[in-house]
């Protein structure tokens, strides 16, 4: 066989696991960093959903508070 060709094999071999390597590292760091933001989004989600429960509750809080605001006037005015 020539040197050159034989030169030429080890070159495209070299070339190929290097450029398998490469893609197998970048693979694995790519879905790193997207199972980062799958847990970034996960956490906002829920600080959403806890924010939508909160609103919920603020507002039966206030209904609470304007009735019990009505009873108070009402016993002001029988007392009047």
């Amino acid at each position: 066989m020539d040197t050159e060709v034989l030169v030429g094999i080890i070159g495209l071999a070299g070339s190929a696991v290097g450029s398998l390597g490469g893609i197998l590292i970048n693979t694995k760091l790519s879905n790193y960093r997207i199972e980062q933001l799958e847990k970034k989004v996960d956490k906002h989600n829920n600080l959403i959903e806890r924010t939508y429960q909160i609103e919920k509750d603020i507002e039966v809080i206030k209904n609470d508070i304007k009735v019990a605001n009505h009873r108070i006037d009402d016993l002001e005015d029988e007392d009047s």
